[in-house]
């Protein structure tokens, strides 16, 4: 997409990512991310190249060794069911559930996984979203735990040139605006959208209507509009969380160290991202010896509702545990809370959960929370729910629709293992039915 409109991106492939762990005084790093993407060890097996890694191996107890074989056990019945293909959201079992009989270390690697991943904590998040997101981004294909960094922002990067290119295409942005009611006309099929924009309101007319919200701007939207509230009431619309960002800025490289990761254990963040090794703008303190360091919190409200400088304190503390050599070489700070908007994935049920084909006759939905059968989270959800989203319109129109490309597929070893697992799942729920009749 970004081709046909002369977008080309000039991304930085990541290198790698490291596991943090910490419980006290017990620090533990082990990088992850190449052993992973780059094993010799076809998926699902993958995982086996960590064990090659003497760091990985030193966080490891009797009772983590103990726990693999429930843990692999595990891993394989995420390969027997596709939850996003099949729709199936497998409430009200959560990840918690999921990990039911893991060593307290290997629990804490995948909570802290999930977070990251999935936004939420271990008895928020569905097991049936943890499972799609093994099953996209690591479980199926080596190659899939590799991705990319923008040099700059999004906004700036890919935000920006879309807008201009929309423009050109006749698209009004109204920046700031907040759409609170959508109602049908009378006597056709067409919507009337009303819109407030610096306490004034608005209204246009429109034949077809996407919604690009996030999950509680969309129920607010849907459930205050006199046409759609009804049908709203039955629906289930994900949770989402508050997340809180840090950056800090020292006179000091920290010792060699992948240049983004994930924080586990008794740490306060959720991960961190060494900014002038990825970002154009920041290279310059790296020149001069400095780093900066970005953090993110993801949190319901109440876990994060301190005070600034407290929670400053606290993460400028366990960045100091994890980085003991940057000690006394802090000069500056910075702290941004976002509203609740970051969204818990969720597979949802059918015809509860909102999907691109809306119940409403000319809309659709679009976005890294909605559904649709294409297994990708993130912002690849959000770029495939968008064309579906447009293809419902053209197809309205009779017009021709855009190819949603088809996702890469399972390496041989893994997708046999699949159907294998798939075909013993499919047997034991006919034999169940049987058993009821």
């Amino acid at each position: 997409m970004l081709t046909k409109f002369n977008i080309h991106p000039a991304l930085i492939p990541a290198k790698e990512e490291t596991w943090i762990y910490g419980r006290g005084k017990k620090i533990r790093k082990v990088e992850m991310g190449s052993a992973i993407r780059n094993s010799i060890i076809p998926a699902p097996f993958h995982y086996l190249q960590l064990f090659a890694r003497p760091r990985f191996m030193n966080i490891l107890t009797l009772r983590d060794f103990a726990s693999l074989f429930r843990v692999m056990g595990s891993l394989f019945s995420a390969m027997a069911i596709d939850p996003i293909a099949e729709h199936k959201s497998l409430y009200p079992m959560t990840l918690a559930d999921f990990m039911n009989g893991w060593s307290p270390t290997m629990q804490s690697f995948f909570r802290g996984l999930a977070r990251n991943a999935l936004a939420g904590s271990a008895d928020e998040i569905p097991a049936s979203s943890f499972i799609a997101f093994l099953r996209f981004y690591t479980l199926l294909r080596r190659d899939a735990w590799a991705y990319d960094y923008m040099p700059t922002s999004g906004g700036t990067y890919l935000a920006e040139p879309l807008a201009k290119v929309a423009r050109l295409g006749g698209c009004k942005i109204r920046m700031a605006a907040t759409a609170i009611d959508m109602a049908k006309g009378k006597n056709d099929d067409t919507w009337q959208v009303t819109y407030q924009l610096q306490e004034q309101q608005y209204k246009v007319q429109a034949s077809h209507v996407v919604l690009a919200l996030d999950s509680p701007a969309t129920e607010k939207l849907l459930s205050n509009s006199d046409t759609t509230a009804e049908i709203t009431e039955n629906m289930q619309f994900p949770d989402a969380v508050s997340t809180v960002i840090f950056r800090l800025w020292f006179d000091k490289k920290p010792a060699p160290i992948a240049e983004a990761g994930i924080f586990t254990g008794d740490f306060l963040m959720d991960n961190f991202f060494w900014l002038e090794r990825i970002f154009d703008d920041y290279k310059k303190w790296e020149d001069i010896g400095g780093s900066i360091v970005e953090m993110h919190i993801y949190r319901p409200l109440k876990e994060v509702e301190l005070p600034d400088a407290v929670l400053l304190a606290r993460v400028i503390t366990d960045i100091h545990r994890a980085f003991p050599e940057l000690r006394g070489h802090l000069v500056h700070s910075t702290i941004q809370r976002n509203d609740p908007t970051q969204t818990i994935f969720s597979v949802g049920e059918p015809g509860k959960h909102l999907a691109v084909n809306t119940p409403w006759k000319n809309m659709f939905a679009c976005g890294d929370w909605i559904y649709h059968p294409a297994p990708p989270l993130y912002l690849e959800r959000s770029v495939t729910t968008g064309i579906a989203a447009a293809n419902g319109i053209l197809a309205s129109m009779g017009l021709d629709e855009w190819e949603i490309l088809e996702h890469p597929k399972p390496e041989w070893l893994a997708g046999i293992i699949a159907k294998g697992w798939f075909g013993v799942r499919q047997r034991m729920l006919r034999s169940k039915k049987e058993k009821q009749k």
